[in-house]
C-alpha cells in the first residue's frame, strides 16, 4: 500500500472531528505578497493579481476558533496543532505575469558575472519566496534531519552561467526553468542584486527549496503476493536517481519479478543511466549516456546506449499446452545532433528560432530468434526541423500553488532514413508538426500531428504505416471563493495501416486510453477522448493539498482484421470521480484515488474499480528535438 495513502486513510480513521472543521479552515495558510528587494523572475503585481485562495471575511470567527482549538492540550488539540499551520505562506500570495519573461533580464546581457551566491533550503518549513520562514514544529524538523540537502555542486551544473564569463541572453531565466524541472528540486528562483551591479558585472543570488527525496511504497496483492518499491531521486544530495521495484508471489512458473536503474548527472548536462529488468521470459540489460537540446542556446546533442534483452515467445498450438521460444537481441543505439541559429532583424532581440540537424544509427542483431520475420537489421535516419521555443509560467496546473513552466511554439521536422535487413531493405519516411499557445483568457491550447511509413523500393510497397496526432486543451483558471477549477480536454488518434502480422497492437487501457481501465483488447488502430475536472480546494494538511476530479474518456479501437479506422465499433467508455492528494515535499508528489465505472470491456466484474495513480494524467509536450526516430507504435 502506498505509503502516502496509508498516511491519509489513518488521518480520516483517526481524525473524524476535525475533517469537518478542515474543509472551511484551508484558507487559513493565505498570505499577502511582499515587495521584493531585487529583480526577480517573478513578478508581483498585488494591486492587479487576483489572491490564487482569496479568504473570505466571514471565515475569521471560524478560524480563531480553530486557531483556539489547537492550543488545547487534549490529544485531539495536540493533533490539530501538529496538522494546522496558521504562519501566512507568502509564496502562494506572489502573483505571477505569465507574459512571456524573455527579456526580463535585458539590461544585464553581456555583462560580467562577478559572484554567485546559492541558498539550498531543505525540504521542510522553508521558502524560497520568504527567507525568513523557519520550520516550525517537530515534524518539519525531524523530516529536515532525514533529509540530505543538495549539493551546491549540483545547482552549479544546471547553471547556463559561469563566475568570470559574460551573461548570455536568456541564460537567468532558462536556468530557473531548469533548476525547477529537475525531480530534487521543489522550486526555484534567480536573482540579479540591483544593489551592487554595475554598468559591466552582475552579482546573482540563487535560491533553490528541495523535495524530501527518498519514498517507498507496499502494495499487499494477496497473501504472501506484493509489490515493494523504494526510490531516491537525490541520493546523497547530488542529483543521482535510485529506483527499485521488487514484485513476489506471482502466480507464474517464475514467482517474482525485479526492475531497477541509477541515474547519474554529469557535467555540460550529460546523463548516464544502467538498468535492470528480469521477469518471467524476459531479461533486459542496459548501459546509456545522453545530452538533450535542454536550452534554447544547446549547441550539440546526442546519446550512446547497448541494451541487451532475453525473451520468451508464448507459441500455443491446438490441444497442446503453451511453449515459449528464445528470441535473443542486442540493440546499439548512437545519434548526433546540431542546433544552427537563425538570423535576428530585431537589434538587441536574440531570434528564438533553431534549425536542427540529427543523424542516427540503431542495431538490432539476434544471437536467437523464434521465426524468420524477427530480423537483423540496421536503420539510418537523419531529422531536418525548424523550432521556436518559448515558455510562460502559471500556476494550479498540474500542481497546487507551484510555478509551472507552459511551453509554447512551433515544430516541424522532416526525416528520411533506409532500413538495412536480411529480408528487404527498404525506406523509411517520416514528416512532423506541432504548435502550442498559451494566455490568461484562452487557456492552453497544443497542436500536433505525425506521419511516418517504410517504403520497400522494389514494389513501392508502404509497410508499418502510422497516423499519429494530438490535441491538448485546457481552460483558464475559475474562481468561486476560495475554490479553483481548469476544464481540461484531451484528444489522441493513432491510425495504423500495413502493420505486420505480429506485432503488438495498440492498447486502450491507463495511460494509453481509458484511465483506470484494465483490459488487454489489441487493435490496428485507436482514437481516445479525454475530459477532466480538476476542483482546487483550499483543503490543505500533513503537507498535502487536496483537489475534487471527476472524468469522462472515451476510446474506439479497430480489432477486426483488415480494418484500419476505429469508428465503425462501439466506443469503450469510462466515467469516474476522486481525489488528487499533491505533497511537494516528497518525491511520490502527486496521489490520485479515483473511482471508475466502464460499462464494456472490463476485465473485472461489475465495471466498477478503485485504483490509484501516481503519477499526473496529463503532461505538456515540448518543443525541443529528441533523437531521429520513427513514429511509435504502442
Amino acid at each position: 500500500m502506498n505509503l502516502c495513502v496509508w498516511s491519509v486513510s489513518v488521518l480520516l480513521r483517526r481524525l473524524p472531528g476535525l475533517l469537518a472543521l478542515l474543509l472551511v479552515a484551508g484558507s487559513a495558510w493565505a498570505q499577502q505578497p511582499t515587495k521584493p528587494v531585487v529583480t526577480d523572475s517573478m513578478r508581483t503585481q498585488p494591486e492587479t493579481r487576483r489572491d490564487s485562495l482569496r479568504r473570505r471575511f466571514d471565515q475569521e470567527r471560524v478560524l480563531t476558533g480553530l486557531k483556539a482549538y489547537t492550543k488545547r492540550k487534549t490529544i485531539a488539540g495536540k493533533a490539530a496543532s501538529a496538522i494546522f499551520n496558521f504562519t501566512e505562506r507568502k509564496e502562494d500570495q506572489v502573483g505571477i505575469d505569465v507574459e512571456l519573461l524573455d527579456r526580463q533580464f535585458d539590461q544585464h546581457n553581456y555583462k560580467i558575472v562577478r559572484r554567485i551566491d546559492i541558498r539550498a533550503l531543505d525540504a521542510f518549513g522553508y521558502s524560497v519566496s520568504d527567507p525568513t520562514r523557519q520550520p516550525r514544529n517537530i515534524l518539519e524538523r525531524t523530516g529536515n534531519s532525514l533529509h540530505v540537502t543538495t549539493s551546491r555542486a549540483r545547482v552549479r551544473q544546471l547553471l547556463l552561467f559561469r563566475v568570470g564569463e559574460e551573461l548570455a541572453p536568456q541564460a537567468l531565466t532558462e536556468s530557473e526553468r531548469l533548476l525547477r524541472q529537475t525531480d530534487e528540486l521543489l522550486d526555484a528562483r534567480v536573482f540579479v542584486d540591483e544593489e551592487t551591479t554595475t554598468q559591466d558585472s552582475v552579482d546573482i543570488r540563487i535560491i533553490t527549496k528541495d523535495v524530501f527525496s527518498i519514498g517507498g511504497s507496499f502494495e499487499l496483492r494477496d497473501v504472501g503476493a506484493g509489490v515493494i518499491a523504494a526510490r531516491d531521486v537525490n541520493f546523497l544530495g547530488q542529483g543521482h536517481q535510485i529506483n527499485n521495484r521488487f514484485e513476489y508471489g506471482r502466480t507464474e512458473p517464475q514467482s517474482w519479478s525485479y526492475e531497477g536503474s541509477y541515474v547519474v548527472p554529469f557535467r555540460n548536462f550529460i546523463n548516464g543511466q544502467v538498468r535492470y529488468r528480469n521477469e518471467f521470459q524476459y531479461e533486459e540489460k542496459a548501459i546509456g549516456f545522453s545530452r538533450d537540446f535542454y536550452s534554447l542556446n544547446t549547441r550539440y546533442a546526442g546519446a550512446v546506449s547497448l541494451r541487451s534483452s532475453r525473451q520468451g515467445i508464448a507459441v500455443t498450438l491446438p490441444d497442446k499446452p503453451t511453449f515459449y521460444l528464445p528470441s535473443n537481441y542486442s540493440i546499439r543505439d548512437a545519434w548526433l545532433g546540431r542546433s544552427f541559429r537563425l538570423r535576428s532583424y530585431d537589434l538587441g532581440y536574440e531570434n528564438p528560432a533553431r534549425l536542427i540537424v540529427s543523424g542516427r544509427v540503431l542495431n538490432t542483431n539476434y544471437t536467437a530468434r523464434p521465426n524468420p520475420d524477427y530480423l537483423n537489421s540496421t536503420v539510418v535516419l537523419g531529422t531536418v526541423g525548424y523550432s521556436v521555443r518559448r515558455y510562460y509560467k502559471d500556476k494550479y496546473l498540474f500542481g497546487f500553488g507551484r510555478t509551472e513552466d507552459i511551453p509554447t511554439g512551433t515544430l516541424l521536422s522532416l526525416t528520411a532514413g533506409y532500413d538495412f535487413n536480411d529480408q528487404a531493405n527498404r525506406h523509411y519516411y517520416a514528416v512532423r508538426a506541432a504548435t502550442g499557445g498559451f494566455s490568461m483568457r484562452n487557456g492552453y491550447l497544443y497542436l500536433s500531428g505525425e506521419f511516418g511509413s517504410y517504403v520497400r523500393q522494389r514494389d513501392k510497397d508502404w509497410q508499418q504505416g502510422l497516423l499519429s496526432t494530438e490535441v491538448l486543451y485546457f481552460t483558464r483558471l475559475y474562481h468561486t471563493g476560495n475554490w479553483q477549477w481548469r476544464h481540461f480536454f484531451w484528444n489522441r488518434s493513432a491510425l495504423g495501416f500495413n502493420r505486420r502480422a505480429d506485432e503488438q497492437g495498440l492498447l486502450i487501457d491507463g495511460n494509453r486510453g481509458l484511465r483506470g481501465f484494465e483490459s488487454d483488447m489489441r487493435g490496428t488502430s485507436r482514437f481516445v477522448l479525454n475530459y477532466e475536472t480538476t476542483v482546487f480546494t483550499p483543503v490543505s494538511f500533513l503537507g498535502f493539498r487536496v483537489a475534487g476530479v471527476a472524468f469522462v474518456d472515451a476510446a474506439w479501437l479497430a480489432n477486426k482484421p483488415g480494418q484500419e479506422l476505429p469508428f465503425r465499433n462501439t466506443p469503450y467508455t469510462g466515467f469516474g470521480l476522486g481525489l488528487r492528494l499533491r505533497n511537494e515535499y516528497i518525491a511520490v508528489r502527486t496521489v490520485q484515488l479515483l473511482l471508475g465505472y466502464y460499462p464494456r470491456g472490463q476485465t473485472n466484474p461489475g465495471g466498477f474499480r478503485v485504483f490509484e495513480n501516481a503519477r499526473p494524467y496529463y503532461g505538456f509536450s515540448d518543443f525541443n528535438f529528441a533523437q531521429p526516430n520513427t513514429v511509435r507504435y504502442e
